[in-house]
C-alpha cells in the first residue's frame, strides 16, 4: 500500500481544511463592555457624573464614575475568568497519527491527516479520523466514547469488492473505525473516510449549534424585576425633574433629584450581588471538586427535579473487574480486591492471564492480570491465536525448556465448549449457566487449556485438545459512593435516571445496585415506536433506559423538559454532549471527559465522583436560599432610601441625599452586607425538602410582603429622624449625616433579622459567620473615616456628630431589630406550610 503522494495530501487539506473542529467564539473586551452600558442603573451613574461635571462639582463626578468602572470591571473579570476554564480544559496538543505517504510510514499531526489517508493503527493509538479498515490482525477498539459501551469491539477487513453499508458504530465484526476511539488490542491499516466536522465526533459537535442554551431561570427573574423597577423608575425620574423644575427653579438640581430618586428606586444592586454570589459560589463547589463553567447554572441546581446519568463512568467505574469465577463443578466464588483468592481457583486464573497479551491494553485482560501478574512463571510465548469471525476464541502457548507447552484459551463460552469438545447435553447446561450470570449483568467468557508440542504446534486452535476449565465474569463496577448519593437524591425529591446504551439485563443489574427501580427497563428499540407526546408519557417515573442511540439521549431530556421537570443530565462522551447542552444543567466528567463533553456542558465534576453532584446540589439549594435573604434585604432596604429620598421633596425640606449618597449606599454598603448571606450555612432541612417549583418566583408574595414590613418600619425610624432633627433646628449637613448614619445602623439590624427564616435572634447573633464580624468593622470604619476625615466629610456634606446623636441612631437600629424579630412568626408559618404542600406533591410523584 502506497496511500496519497504528499502533493496530493497538500491538495486534500487545502480544498477540505484541518482535521479538527471549529473552537467556539469568544466575546471581545468592546462587546462585553457595551453589554454593561446596556444596564439602567449604569446609564443612571453615567448621567449623574456628567451632571456632576457640568456643575463643576469634579469631586462626586469622579466617584460616581468610579462605581460606573466597577461594574464593568466585575462583567470581564467573570467572563475572562469563564475563558481561562474553557482553555484550562482544551486539549492544545493534537494527537500523532501514523500514516503511510508514499509508500512510507511517516508520524504527522492528527489535524493534518485528509481524507484518503492510509493510517496505521496499533496498541494504545487513538484513532485521528473516521476511516474503513483495509487490513487488520486481532483489531479491538474501545467506542465508549460515542456508543457509551464499555466492552470493545472487534473489527474485520472490508470484503473486497463489497460493500459493508453505510458506517455506524457499535457492534462487532464491522470494518469501520471512528475518530477519537482506542485500539485496545490488535493492528490494523485503515483508509480515511471523512475528517473534521464531517466525522461522527464532529457530526454530534455541528449538532450543538443548532441547540440553544437554556437561560436560567433566576436570571430571567432577575431582568423582569430590574426591568420593572427601571420603567417605574424612569416615570418617577420625570415626574421629579418636572416638579423640582417648575415650583423650585432649578431643573439641574432638579435632574440630580430625579436621578437620586431613580437610583433609590432600581435594584441594581442586585447584578452585583447575583454575580458576587455565583462567583463565591463557583469557587465553594470548586472545594468539592467540582468546576463551575456557568455560574448562572449554580442556582439550577437547588431546582433539579431530574438527575439523568450516563451508566458507564458515572454510575460504574469505567473499567473491567472480575466478580466471578465458576468452575465446572458449579463453584463459584466472587474476588475481592487486595484478597488472595481460594486456592481451588488459581488454576483458572492462572489460565486466564496466559490466555491474554502479555502487556494487555484490552479493558478484560487488565482486569485477569490484576489477579494473577505473574502467571507466566518463567515461560515464554511461543505462539499466539487471534479471535477470528469463525472462531470467537483466543489462544496463547506457553513453553519453557525441556517440556511440554501450556496452551490457554479464553472467548465466548460457547465457542470455549466447542473447542473443549462439549456434547449436545453439556452445552445446554453451559449456556444455562451463562444465562445466569448474564441476567445479574455480566460479560462472561469461557477458559480451556491444553498441551501442545513445541516443536510441533498445529495452525489452528481447533486442532488442541482443550479440556474446560470454568466461566470468568466481568463487570463494570458500580462507583461506591452511588448508592448513597442515589438515597440522597431521593430524600431532597430528586429522580435518578439512568440512560444507557448497555443491554437491559446489566443496566437492569447496575440499577439494582444503585437503588434504582431496576423493574422497568425502557430499550431504545421501544423508543423508536413512539413519538415525543408518547414518549413524554413513558418517560413519567421511569428511572431506566437501556440500548439508547445518542439522539435518544436527547429526545429523552426535551421530553423531561417538556413534562415540566428540571433536567440536570451527566455525562463523558461525545455521545452526552447534545443532551448536555439540551439539558438546565449539563454536568460533565472532566478526568476523563471529552473536550466537546465538556465543552456542551455548564458543570465539571473534576474527580468524577457522582457523589460530588449530591454536594453541588447541596450546595446550589444553599446558595439559592441565602441569594433569596440577599435580595429580600436588598428589597428591604430600597424603602427607606427611596422614602428619604422622596421625603424633601413631598415636605419642603432641603435635599439631603444626592446620587453620591445614593450610589454609596447602593454600590458599596448594600452588596458589602450582602456578602454576610453569601457566607451563610445551609439550613438543616435543605436536603429533606424537595426541589422548589420552577414557576416559583425569587422573591414570593410572602417574602415582598416581609420586606415591604421591614422596609417600612426602617422607613418610620429613619424618616422619624429625619423630621424630628429638622425641627429641632440642626443644620443641614448635621441633619444629613444623623439621617445617613441612623440609615446605615438600620441596614446593619436588617442583615440580622434576615440571617434565617427559622432560627431565633439569639442564634442570629451567636451563629458563627466571619464574614459578619469583619462586615460590621468595615461599616464601622466607613462611617468613622466619613466623620473624621475632612476630605470624606466634605465630598458627603455631613457635619459633626456628638454621642448623644450616635445614641439615638443605634437606638433606631435596636427598635428596628426587636419589632422585626417579633413580626417573623407569622412569615415562618406561610413559608413552612408552602414547603410542606411542595414537599407532599413530590413525595406523591416518586412513589
Amino acid at each position: 500500500m502506497r496511500g496519497l503522494t504528499a502533493s496530493e495530501a497538500l491538495a486534500r487539506l487545502k480544498a477540505e481544511g484541518f482535521n479538527e473542529l471549529p473552537r467556539a467564539g469568544r466575546r471581545s473586551i468592546a462587546r462585553l463592555v457595551l453589554d454593561v452600558l446596556r444596564e439602567p442603573m449604569l446609564l443612571l451613574l453615567l448621567a449623574g457624573g456628567a451632571i456632576y461635571f457640568a456643575l463643576g462639582d469634579l469631586g462626586e463626578a469622579l466617584l460616581l464614575l468610579v462605581f460606573a468602572s466597577f461594574s464593568i470591571a466585575v462583567t470581564i473579570v467573570q467572563e475572562a475568568r469563564t475563558e481561562r476554564v474553557l482553555e484550562s480544559l482544551r486539549d492544545l496538543t493534537s494527537p500523532r497519527a501514523l500514516v503511510i505517504r508514499g509508500g512510507e510510514r511517516i508520524r504527522i499531526a492528527g489535524r493534518d491527516v485528509v481524507r484518503g489517508d492510509l493510517i496505521v493503527l496499533s496498541e494504545g493509538d487513538r484513532v485521528a479520523a473516521d476511516a474503513t479498515v483495509m487490513q487488520c490482525d486481532d483489531l479491538l477498539l474501545d467506542e465508549s466514547l460515542l456508543t457509551g459501551e464499555s466492552v470493545p469491539v472487534r473489527k474485520q477487513a472490508r470484503p473486497p469488492e463489497t460493500g459493508a453499508g453505510p458506517p455506524h458504530t457499535g457492534g462487532d465484526d464491522l470494518p469501520f473505525v471512528f475518530s477519537g476511539t482506542l485500539v485496545v488490542r490488535g493492528s490494523g491499516i485503515a483508509e480515511v473516510t471523512s475528517t473534521g466536522i464531517h466525522t461522527e465526533i464532529g457530526k454530534i459537535g455541528q449538532s450543538l449549534r443548532s441547540l440553544e442554551t437554556e437561560t436560567p431561570r433566576l436570571q430571567l427573574q432577575t431582568r423582569r424585576l430590574v426591568k420593572l423597577f427601571a420603567i417605574a423608575a424612569a416615570a418617577v425620574i420625570t415626574l421629579t425633574v418636572l416638579l423640582y423644575g417648575l415650583y423650585r427653579g432649578g431643573w439641574l438640581e432638579g435632574v440630580l433629584a430625579g436621578i437620586a430618586l431613580g437610583m433609590s428606586m432600581l435594584p441594581e444592586e442586585f447584578p452585583v450581588v447575583l454575580t458576587v454570589f455565583l462567583a463565591m459560589g463557583a469557587w465553594r463547589i470548586s472545594q468539592a471538586r467540582v468546576l463551575t463553567r456557568r455560574a448562572s447554572a449554580i442556582e439550577s441546581l437547588g431546582a433539579a427535579t431530574v438527575l439523568c446519568t450516563d451508566k458507564t463512568g458515572t454510575l460504574t467505574q469505567n473499567r473491567m473487574t472480575v466478580t466471578r469465577l465458576r468452575l465446572p463443578d458449579g463453584t463459584q466464588c466472587s474476588p475481592v480486591p487486595s484478597e488472595p483468592v481460594a486456592p481451588a481457583f488459581a488454576a483458572l486464573i492462572e489460565t486466564g492471564v496466559l490466555a491474554c497479551a502479555p502487556q494487555p491494553f484490552d479493558p478484560m485482560e487488565k482486569a485477569l492480570h490484576a489477579l494473577g501478574p505473574d502467571a507466566a512463571g518463567g515461560r515464554q510465548l511461543a505462539r499466539s491465536y487471534g479471535l477470528r469471525p469463525d472462531l470467537l476464541a483466543m489462544s496463547n502457548a506457553w513453553c519453557s525448556a525441556g517440556s511440554a507447552c501450556t496452551v490457554a484459551a479464553k472467548g465466548a463460552p460457547e465457542t470455549i465448549g466447542m473447542l473443549c469438545r462439549m456434547g449436545a447435553g453439556e452445552l445446554a447446561e453451559l449456556r444455562k449457566r451463562v444465562d445466569a450470570l448474564a441476567r445479574e449483568g455480566l460479560r462472561v467468557l469461557g477458559v480451556a487449556c491444553a498441551t501442545g508440542d513445541p516443536d510441533d504446534l498445529p495452525e489452528s486452535q481447533r486442532d488442541f485438545a482443550f479440556s474446560f476449565c470454568g466461566l470468568i465474569g466481568f463487570a463494570d463496577p458500580l462507583r461506591p459512593e452511588v448508592r448513597d448519593a442515589v438515597a440522597e437524591c431521593r430524600s431532597a425529591g430528586i429522580r435518578v435516571v439512568m440512560i444507557t446504551g448497555d443491554y437491559p439485563a446489566t443496566a437492569s443489574a447496575i440499577a439494582a445496585q444503585a437503588g434504582l427501580d431496576h423493574a422497568r427497563i425502557l430499550t431504545g428499540t421501544e423508543i423508536q415506536t413512539l413519538d415525543d407526546d408518547e414518549l413524554a408519557h413513558a418517560a413519567q417515573g421511569q428511572t431506566a433506559f437501556a440500548r439508547i442511540a445518542p439522539d435518544q439521549k436527547l429526545r429523552i431530556v426535551s421530553a423531561l423538559k417538556r413534562d415540566g421537570e428540571i433536567v440536570a443530565m451527566t455525562g463523558d462522551g461525545v455521545n452526552d454532549a447534545p443532551s448536555l447542552k439540551a439539558a438546565h444543567i449539563g454536568i460533565a466528567m472532566g478526568g476523563r471527559g471529552t473536550d466537546v463533553a465538556r465543552e456542551a456542558s455548564s458543570i465539571v465534576l473534576l474527580d468524577d465522583d457522582f457523589g460530588s453532584i449530591v454536594k453541588a446540589i447541596r450546595l446550589g439549594r444553599r446558595i439559592y436560599d441565602n441569594l433569596r435573604k440577599a435580595m429580600s434585604f436588598i428589597l428591604a432596604v430600597h424603602v427607606p432610601i427611596a422614602g428619604l429620598a422622596l421625603l424633601p421633596l413631598l415636605t419642603g425640606m432641603p435635599l439631603l441625599f444626592g446620587p453620591v449618597h445614593i450610589a454609596f449606599l447602593e454600590m458599596i454598603i448594600d452588596p458589602v452586607c450582602s456578602l454576610v448571606f453569601e457566607a451563610e450555612t445551609e439550613e438543616r432541612n435543605v436536603m429533606q425538602r424537595p426541589p422548589r417549583s420552577p414557576d416559583e418566583p425569587l422573591l414570593p408574595k410572602a417574602l415582598v410582603l416581609w420586606s415591604a414590613l421591614q422596609g417600612a418600619l426602617a422607613l418610620v425610624l429613619t424618616g422619624g429622624v429625619m423630621v424630628t432633627a429638622n425641627a429641632w433646628g440642626m443644620l443641614e449637613n448635621e441633619v444629613r449625616a444623623l439621617t445617613f448614619f441612623s440609615l446605615v445602623l438600620v441596614i446593619v439590624s436588617l442583615v440580622f433579622v434576615n440571617r434565617s427564616f427559622s432560627s431565633s435572634l439569639v442564634e442570629a447573633f451567636t451563629r458563627p459567620n466571619r464574614v459578619l464580624a469583619l462586615i460590621i468593622v468595615f461599616v464601622t470604619a466607613m462611617l468613622a473615616l466619613s466623620l473624621a476625615w475632612p476630605a470624606a466629610a466634605g465630598l458627603f456634606r455631613f457635619g459633626p456628630l456628638h454621642a448623644d446623636d450616635l445614641a439615638i441612631t443605634a437606638g433606631a437600629a435596636l427598635i428596628s431589630l426587636v419589632l422585626l424579630e417579633i413580626s417573623k412568626f407569622p412569615l415562618r408559618h406561610a413559608l413552612g406550610g408552602a414547603a410542606a404542600r411542595r414537599q407532599d406533591s413530590v413525595a406523591s410523584s416518586l412513589r
